[in-house]
């Protein structure tokens, strides 16, 4: 998602008469877009932000622009206090703030054409960077924002903002202009993008989505990630089986293979029905590839949940298995209210065994 949001606002700047360098050290404007969904990569933030300061010292005209979960859709104050160096701050997914900035600014010689209308710009320019075009074979659209399911280890939902589906429209506009730029697949993103169009009455389902979608000529593959357990639909399964665009790949994260873990999590759903999922994915699309996501050390697991977690790996024989270790997040249920008792040590040799 961050990579779509980082697309969007480069081709916005260049709309404007901005052109992309990849040194640093040459830039009139540094964006840098963040991710908090673990600590980890919070922390790459902080340190990626101290690094640029120096060059805002030696180049006061530099315009630094943070944007992403870092900042968050409803802003961060003691953030924004924490780093004056910082010129602009954007939410997740809105390259706006940075671009008026700019505008009012007026510091270059901008092209007056495109500033009548910002918001037109902004929300219907689909265009790749200069530097991707013609040059890019797989992209993505996202067409969720945000997230209304919120399990409890989860940010993304304080941080990205209630879940919002894109019109569909847009979407197969967004999808047309990147084949006329030379891309051939699409994968289609939501924090749960199986409940794509739940929050907008008229919409169609992912499913139906998808087929208009595989209509585009030149548009060769189609993708889509992630999905929930709980919204994986048959009618979803029968399109990747029938429709030859659809690439046999399904991305569905269990988190964690214990029932009373997953009830902690907030998850929603019991070992026994991911398992009933996965039988019936694999009996209506055959050899398909299936990934899943674990988090091990969850405030609680003990040493037995755990071996069911790996026990349930062990049989389902997965395509791929995203591993992460526990990192409370703040504002989450779990942080408020659940201790982080498993050692980190234990936390690297259940990640390492598994």
């Amino acid at each position: 998602m961050n990579v779509v949001d980082s697309q969007h606002t480069a081709a916005a700047l260049e709309q404007i008469g901005y052109t992309h360098t990849k040194k640093a050290e040459e830039a009139d404007v540094i964006v840098l877009n963040t991710c908090v969904v673990r600590q980890s990569a919070e922390d790459k933030a902080y340190g990626r932000l101290q690094s640029i300061k120096p060059l805002k010292s030696n180049n006061p005209e530099l315009i630094i622009n943070v944007m992403g979960c870092l900042v968050g859709f409803k802003g961060n104050q003691k953030f924004q206090q924490r780093f004056p160096f910082v010129d602009v701050f954007s939410p997740p997914s809105d390259p706006g703030p940075l671009i008026n900035h700019l505008i009012q600014k007026d510091a270059y010689e901008i092209d007056k054409k495109h500033t009548n209308n910002i918001n037109d710009l902004l929300e219907n320019d689909y265009s790749l960077p200069q530097d991707l075009k013609n040059n890019l074979v797989s992209s993505y659209i996202s067409i969720v924002l945000g997230c209304s399911h919120a399990c409890s280890y989860c940010v993304i939902p304080y941080r990205r903002g209630a879940e919002e589906s894109r019109s569909p429209e847009q979407i197969i506009r967004e999808a047309q202009v990147l084949v006329e730029e030379g891309v051939k697949e699409i994968t289609l993103l939501g924090q749960i993008v199986d409940r794509y169009g739940l929050d907008r009455e008229g919409y169609p389902s992912l499913a139906k989505l998808i087929a208009r979608l595989h209509d585009i000529d030149g548009l060769e593959r189609i993708r889509f990630l992630t999905s929930h357990p709980n919204y994986m639909t048959d009618e979803l399964l029968q399109t990747v089986a029938e429709l030859p665009k659809v690439m046999p790949h399904i991305e569905v994260p269990i988190q964690a293979g214990d029932n009373i873990v997953l009830e902690n999590m907030r998850r929603g759903y019991t070992v026994e029905k991911y398992r009933d999922l996965i039988e019936n994915i694999r009996k209506t699309i055959p050899n398909a590839s299936i990934g899943t996501d674990i988090i091990v050390g969850f405030p609680g697991e003990s040493k037995k949940q755990f071996d069911n977690t790996y026990k349930l790996l062990d049989d389902l024989k997965l395509d791929v298995a995203h591993l992460a270790r526990y990192s409370p997040r703040p504002n989450t249920l779990s942080a408020r209210t659940m201790e982080d008792d498993v050692p980190d040590r234990e936390k690297w040799d259940r990640f390492r065994v598994l």
